[in-house]
Formats: structure tokens, sequence, C-alpha cells
């Protein structure tokens, strides 16, 4: 990267940066695909691939961050030029972070000991709608469509609500004798990591709203209020 301050040069390096998050929200998006599988379909093997994957999202990262470094020091971007980088790098975070919730789930899908547990069958519904969540994040961040970002953000209820209802089922799972307890308490730490990833859908969802328009999201919960 030379030090250059031309329009070219930084849409040069605003493209290699916009590709490496398209790059690595592909991983993260298909780590929870992968992830999930493998706990419908009770495949160890599947599993440890998922876990063995997260390296790769962490040396993206990596990249993207030393990346938007380089840019801000010797580019000198301004205005939403500077908001997206700084988007980019947030959402590098966001998305590490989702990569090891579905690294997480992996493990759990490594303990559990009964694939005919009953809540199983609940949770590839809860995770079609997050890992929808994260693609759409994606586009929105892509086209920095602001409109698309407020209805990720607006999906989140669903997640949670879907959420509860799965927790609800654990719980009375957990109260039955002859419940596995460790896969029943494998199955909540699943739950909350799928929770987890809509939450980051949700975050990168925000900052990609901040990058297109220069203003914060409203807080949807304190607007209801």
């Amino acid at each position: 990267m030379a030090n250059e301050f031309t329009p070219r040069a930084i849409d040069a390096d605003m493209g290699q940066l916009n590709a490496l998050i398209a790059q690595m929200g592909g991983l993260a998006e298909s780590q929870i695909v992968a992830a999930i599988d493998a706990l419908h379909s009770g495949n160890h093997d599947k599993a440890a691939e998922v876990v063995a994957r997260d390296k790769q999202l962490d040396a993206i990262e990596a990249e993207i961050e030393k990346l938007a470094i380089q840019l801000i020091a010797l580019r000198a971007p301004l205005a939403s030029d500077l908001r997206q980088v700084v988007a980019a790098f947030k959402i590098s975070g966001m998305l590490e972070r989702v990569g090891d919730h579905a690294k997480n789930i992996a493990r759990s899908t490594l303990k559990i000991e009964d694939f005919r547990f009953g809540p199983i069958a609940l949770i590839p519904a809860v995770a079609e709608i997050a890992v929808g969540m994260i693609h759409a994040t994606l586009d929105a961040y892509a086209s920095q469509d602001a409109v698309l970002a407020q209805e990720v953000v607006a999906r989140d209820d669903l997640v949670d609500a879907l959420y509860k209802e799965l927790i609800r089922s654990l719980i009375e799972q957990l109260a039955e004798k002859t419940t596995n307890v460790v896969t029943a308490t494998e199955m909540l730490l699943v739950a909350r990591n799928i929770e987890r990833i809509g939450d980051n859908a949700t975050n990168i969802a925000e900052a990609v709203y901040y990058a297109a328009t220069g203003i914060v999201m409203p807080d949807r919960h304190k607007t209801a209020d």
C-alpha cells in the first residue's frame, strides 16, 4: 500500500476491505450452518471440522484489522469512507465472535450423549433465523443499505422469543428424572450461543446503519417505551 492520497487508491483499498468482510462473513455463516447440521445429525466428525476451521476466521480478522489501520493512517479517509472503515474494523470483531459461537455449538455437540433428545429438533428453526440475520447484515454492508439493516434488527425479537421457548422446553425436560443431564446442559449452552449469534447480527446491523447514514440507530426498545 503506497502512501497515495487519491480517490482511486482509496477505492482500491476499500474494495479489498469489503472483499475481506464478505469472505469472513461467508465463512462465519457456513460455520453456523455446519455446526447446526452436525448437532441435528449427531455428526461428531463434522463438529470437529467446525472447531478446526475457527482459526481461519481469526486469520481473516487479523488481516482486516491490519488493512483498516493502514488505510486510516495512509489514506486519511473522510466522511462516509471513514465510517465504513471503522465499521469494517468493528464488524470483523463481531464476525469473529459469531465464529466462536458456532465453535461452541460444535464443542457442545461433541459432548452430547443423547441425540434423540426432543428439544434438539427445535434448534434448526431458531438457527435458521439467526443465520438469515447474519446473511442480511452482510448484504446490507455490501450495499450500505440502512433500511435492510433496520429490518435485521427487528428480527432479533423473534430470535429472543424462540430462545425463551426453547429454554422453557429444556427446563421442562430437566425436571424429568429420565433426562440425560449432560445432554440437557449442553443444549442450554447451544441455545445461548444461537441467541448470541442473533445479538451479534443486530450489532453488525447497527454498525452498518451508522456507516451508511452517519446516525446512531435509535434504540427500538426505548422508542417502544
